[in-house]
């Protein structure tokens, strides 16, 4: 099953990032699902696009 991360380093500021996206009301991730995650120190907004990729490094830990 697909989860998104829910925090990642802001690319611009270094800063972190948390996630501002809701799964669907089936509470089910896919591929191609759009999260979003804004930057609590430059409040940038990142939109990042789920991928069968992004579980499998995931579940190494990568």
């Amino acid at each position: 099953m697909l989860t998104p991360t829910p925090q990642i380093i802001c690319i611009d500021c270094g800063g972190r990032c948390f996630l501002l996206s809701h799964p669907r009301e089936d509470g089910v991730w896919e591929p191609g699902d759009v999260v979003a995650y804004r930057c609590e120190d430059c409040l940038d907004r990142w939109d990042l696009v789920m991928s069968d990729e992004d579980d499998e490094e995931m579940s190494r830990g990568d």
